[in-house]
C-alpha cells in the first residue's frame, strides 16, 4: 500500500466519472472534467501507475446469475491459527465475494452470495470446519437498498 500519493480536484472527478462507469470513454470523461481527452488519458495512465486506479471491472446482478441469496458472516478464530492462516482458505470458496480483517469481537466479516439458504448453511459448514474457525454468525440480507456506490468526488480527498 502506497502512502501520500498526490491527487488533485481533478484527478478525484475522474476517478468519480470512471468508478460510475468505466467504460466511458476519455473524451466524455474529459468533457465532464474540462480536460482533453488526451489529458484524461494521461492522468489516468498515473492513477494506474501509483495503484489509485486498480483495475477497470464490470458490476453483475447476483439474481440474473442465480445469486440472489446474500448474507454477512462474522468469523472468530479460536485463537490457535493466526487470521493470516485462515484467511487463504476462506478466499479460496468462491460463494465469498469479500473478506474484510475486523477488530471487535470477531475477526473477519465475509459478503457471501448464494443461490439459497441451504446453500449458506452449506458454506457455514465449510468455514467452521477450518482448522482455527471457533464461530461464525451470520446475517441474512432481507433487501439490499445500494451497493457498489461510485465514488462521489467531494469524498476522495485531494492531497491524499
Amino acid at each position: 500500500m502506497q502512502a501520500n500519493i498526490q491527487i488533485d480536484d481533478t484527478d478525484a472527478r475522474i476517478i468519480s466519472a470512471l468508478s460510475t462507469d468505466g467504460r466511458r470513454s476519455y473524451a466524455d470523461v474529459g468533457a465532464e472534467v474540462g480536460l482533453s481527452t488526451a489529458a484524461v488519458h494521461e492522468r489516468v495512465k498515473k492513477l494506474l501507475d501509483k495503484n489509485v486506479i486498480q483495475r477497470f471491472s464490470i458490476s453483475v446482478a447476483p439474481d440474473a446469475v442465480g445469486l440472489g441469496f446474500t448474507a454477512f458472516v462474522a468469523i472468530r478464530n479460536d485463537g490457535g491459527a493466526h487470521c493470516r492462516d485462515i484467511s487463504p482458505r476462506l478466499q479460496a470458496m468462491p460463494e465469498i465475494e469479500e473478506l474484510h480483517s475486523v477488530a471487535g469481537e470477531y475477526d473477519f466479516l465475509a459478503k457471501v452470495r448464494t443461490t439459497h439458504a441451504r446453500a449458506l448453511e452449506d458454506l457455514i459448514y465449510q468455514i467452521k470446519a477450518i482448522e482455527g474457525v471457533a464461530r461464525t454468525t451470520s446475517t441474512v440480507v432481507l433487501n439490499t437498498e445500494f451497493e457498489d456506490r461510485p465514488l462521489n468526488p467531494a469524498c476522495i480527498r485531494p492531497g491524499g
